[in-house]
């Protein structure tokens, strides 16, 4: 690929070509799917929904998360901006399931869910925080009153103290040179791909911004939305600030 073409597509919003090439599915393919399921059901335990239950899965992916959360019976939307995730997500048609291509900074419904799930790091991607709060604020729109929100992100200062910040990967023959570092304000990871001894690399880089549980707070409370519990890691152990790898945070829409 041109040097410049591979330029190109790095400088541009990372997460709409990164989470829709092959290669990202390729470098992220040996996900734990047993893991997943048990926090969801561990998940579910703590919020017991009842079986009526509307529920969105925002910034779903290929829907694994939103796969078993239907298969409990509950009625789940899958929203994702990857259009090539939401056509292997449509594969596996359930009449309790649906998936749609959607950016989350636009409005995804008026009081329609009683559940909204944004799980493994699936926020915190932009550059200003308006569409941050824009988010937040279309998820608030879409709850019914009671209604909860599951926000499941990495937990800063763990991630932190144990950056890895050069890793060579190579799957199949492709050849993925990780390189981390962070800012005062976000992680980052670039991605540099070489797929052959002699075609030009082409590179991405994500950028996560550094949430912590009082930037959520604030976030949640300007759109109507209580903080009622935060984890630290899948098996809803308690949260540390220093120690818990993730912060899992529940808020509730404020009954009117």
């Amino acid at each position: 690929m041109n040097k410049d073409i591979s330029k190109t597509i790095a400088e541009q919003a990372w997460f709409k070509s990164w989470f829709d090439s092959r290669f990202y599915h390729h470098l992220y393919a040996n996900r734990n799917e047993q893991e997943a399921r048990d926090f969801i059901d561990s998940l579910l335990k703590w919020l017991k929904p009842s079986p009526a239950a509307r529920m969105l899965d925002l910034g779903c992916g290929r829907g694994r998360h939103s796969k078993h959360l239907a298969s409990h019976g509950f009625d789940v939307t899958g929203i994702d901006l990857a259009a090539s995730s939401i056509d292997v997500a449509k594969m596996q048609p359930r009449d309790n399931l649906r998936f749609y291509r959607q950016d989350m900074r636009l409005p995804f419904g008026e009081q329609t869910f009683n559940i909204v799930f944004s799980f493994f790091t699936s926020f915190g991607y932009f550059d200003n925080t308006h569409d941050d709060d824009r988010v937040i604020e279309n998820i608030a729109s879409s709850l019914c009153a009671g209604g909860s929100i599951v926000i499941d992100y990495i937990n800063s200062p763990y991630a932190e103290k144990r950056l890895k910040k050069n890793e060579v990967v190579d799957m199949d023959g492709i050849i993925y040179e990780v390189d981390r570092w962070t800012d005062d304000s976000h992680f980052y990871k670039k991605i540099t791909i070489r797929e052959s001894l002699f075609g030009d690399p082409l590179s991405y880089t994500e950028k996560i911004r550094k949430f912590t549980v009082e930037d959520f707070g604030e976030l949640f409370s300007t759109h109507g939305l209580t903080l009622k519990k935060v984890f630290g890691t899948y098996d809803l152990d308690s949260y540390d600030l220093q120690s818990s790898p993730r912060m899992i945070l529940i808020a509730e829409k404020q009954l009117r």
